[in-house]
């Protein structure tokens, strides 16, 4: 019996106060969260916890 489609999906986040300076991958599930993911993550350039959101 074959799976009909993957619930999980690969995304991106990247840093919105220093665009291209960090990103991280992730999975999300497609039917459960149909916005853009938003996660406070480390920016390493930054030194700090800043808001990162799905890039396509």
């Amino acid at each position: 019996m074959a799976k009909a489609k993957d619930v999980r999906h690969q995304v991106i986040l990247e840093c919105t106060e220093a665009p291209g300076t960090s990103r991280y991958s992730t999975t999300k599930n497609r039917r459960n969260t149909t916005q853009r993911l938003e996660l406070k993550k480390y920016n390493a350039k930054l030194r700090k916890h800043t808001l990162h959101r799905e890039i396509k």
